[in-house]
């Protein structure tokens, strides 16, 4: 019985090896580490992990962690590792004096987010999309109560539809369509918050009654045509999200990014034709591809095709509508696509996702793609 024994335990080791080597542990990562106000769970994530989708796998030997996506200023952590030798983190749940003259107390009602909060909270509170349908549903704005090109704050905003008494509202202008890239469907329709109000009165659209709003905030001209959204300000929703790495999701495009620049780094909001139907979720982490120019081999040599001739850029032209796989007797060379950055999606829609650029290898543009792969 002994060796069966024996290869029982050597299985049982090597798969120890295997679960210690999937987490690849920074060697610069901090043996202790307090978590201070302002801290996101990715940059917490990033000081251990190369991959820092895998926190929770960091956590998931750990029985003092209930929740791993919920960590607090003033949490002391603490990397250790098993007996099995996988790396895992604990909190320290020691008293540590921090000076003599007193003790620092820590409100621990607020967990640290996932992402930069002040940079993704506009986007959480208001809406950024809507669909034709939404759009045309939606409470619109007839007009004031002053007859002037400029509404201001205090003025009374009328409504054609029956609005919640004492509710706040987003005031909303239609802005660009987000076109799908790959078939020129009209996805949504980009949403500018252009002022906010309160419901002074519900209205009732049965007996001829526009609701009132009372302008509490202006961010440009208020138009009638404008239509009204709820707004989460205030009601709960949440900034922690389960980081993971989708086992397979569909290939996608950055459509467009918030800041409108032609090029964009960490940090950057984009905008993904990926949504719910594409079985997209908060928390995911894509990888962002960047597609190597295409060559043209001719009668000069191998050339890209900014350099290439009329003739050549026909037949690639051409080449293109019989699709792209190269073969040893290609003229036009389809090269491979590269990652160029990782971003985490962290708003749903149907048809569209916003997504933040967590890391930038090269300068990130409109129209490079998005995969699990």
């Amino acid at each position: 019985m002994k060796y069966p024994i024996a290869a029982l335990l050597l299985a049982m080791s090597a798969s120890f090896s295997v679960l210690a080597e999937s987490l690849d542990l920074k060697n610069n990562a901090p043996a202790q580490y307090t978590v201070k106000k302002g801290d996101t769970l990715w940059d917490i994530s990033n000081l251990y992990l190369k991959t820092p989708w895998e926190w929770r796998q960091l956590w998931q030997w750990n029985p003092q962690v209930s929740n791993p996506d919920k960590i607090y200023p003033g949490d002391v952590l603490v990397l250790k590792y098993d007996q099995q030798g996988r790396p895992i983190l604990v909190l320290d749940k020691g008293i540590k004096k921090l000076s003599p003259s007193g003790r620092v107390v820590v409100q621990k009602n607020t967990a640290i987010p996932t992402l930069p909060l002040a940079m993704i909270a506009p986007f959480l509170e208001y809406e950024q999309a809507l669909d034709k349908d939404a759009l045309q549903q939606s409470p619109m704005v007839l007009g004031a109560s002053h007859n002037v090109k400029m509404t201001t704050l205090g003025h009374t905003l009328y409504i054609k539809g029956n609005l919640t008494q004492a509710a706040s509202y987003g005031i909303y202008r239609q802005g660009e369509p987000y076109i799908d890239p790959a078939t020129g469907e009209t996805l949504a329709y980009e949403t500018r918050l252009v002022g906010a109000g309160r419901v002074t009165r519900a209205g009732n659209l049965d007996q001829g009654t526009p609701s009132s709003v009372e302008v509490e905030m202006i961010k440009q001209e208020i138009k009638s045509g404008d239509v009204l959204l709820p707004i989460s300000q205030g009601q709960s929703y949440t900034v922690q999200f389960n980081m993971e790495r989708p086992e397979k999701i569909s290939e996608g495009t950055i459509i467009a990014s918030t800041n409108k620049l032609r090029e964009f780094g960490t940090t950057a909001v984009v905008v993904l034709n990926l949504g719910s139907k594409s079985q997209l979720k908060e928390g995911y982490i894509l990888d962002i591809m960047k597609q190597s120019p295409t060559v043209i081999e001719g009668d000069y040599g191998p050339r890209y095709v900014e350099d290439a001739n009329s003739l050549e850029k026909f037949m690639k032209d051409v080449r293109e509508l019989f699709g792209k796989d190269n073969t040893e007797n290609s003229v036009v060379w389809t090269m491979p696509k590269e990652k160029a950055g990782e971003l985490m999606v962290f708003k749903v829609y149907d048809n569209i996702s916003y997504a933040m650029v967590m890391k930038s290898i090269r300068p990130i543009r409109v129209g490079d793609t998005v995969s699990a792969d």
